[in-house]
């Protein structure tokens, strides 16, 4: 697997993204989440982030996404209340945890990766993180994969 290059999403773009809404990639995100939620997320794992304020934030590109757990799964948080847990982190640095290429513990101890709030809830994400097959993640959330889901019968043949 070839390395991520060292880079920085531009100032600006930051300073941009920052003031357009974040409800758009926050609906992204637990879109993915929910998509690996039961499948490659262990969701009895998960059930101690129930109800937990999560914020995740991606410092070079000015996003801030919060969200939540429910009975239902991962939903986006319209509070401003503080999070529970927050991860902070650059455009770079994640997407090198979700290759692969680094592991969470080598990114907080190199204070690459921030985490705030409950530890005990911070020690679950990262062990969940640990755990996560990114690849089958990779495979769920392929256009294909996702619309065969939706697939409905033609008019005129049975429903299964």
């Amino acid at each position: 697997m070839a390395n991520i290059p060292a880079f920085r999403v531009p100032p600006i773009v930051g300073r941009v993204v920052a003031r357009l809404p974040q409800l758009p990639p926050t609906l992204a995100l637990v879109g993915a989440l929910n998509l690996a939620l039961g499948r490659i997320l262990p969701k009895d794992d998960l059930e101690p982030l129930t109800g937990k304020r999560l914020q995740l934030d991606v410092t070079d590109a000015g996003l801030s996404l919060r969200f939540t757990l429910s009975a239902r799964g991962f939903r986006p948080r319209f509070d401003r209340q503080k999070a529970d847990l927050t991860l902070r982190a650059a455009t770079r640095d994640y997407l090198a945890l979700a290759l692969r290429e680094e592991d969470a513990d080598t990114l907080f101890f190199s204070r690459r990766l921030i985490m705030e709030g409950d530890t005990d809830i911070g020690l679950l994400v990262k062990n969940t993180l640990d755990a996560v097959d990114w690849d089958a993640l990779i495979a769920a959330a392929k256009p294909a994969t996702v619309l065969a889901r939706f697939k409905t019968p033609r008019l005129g043949t049975p429903a299964a």
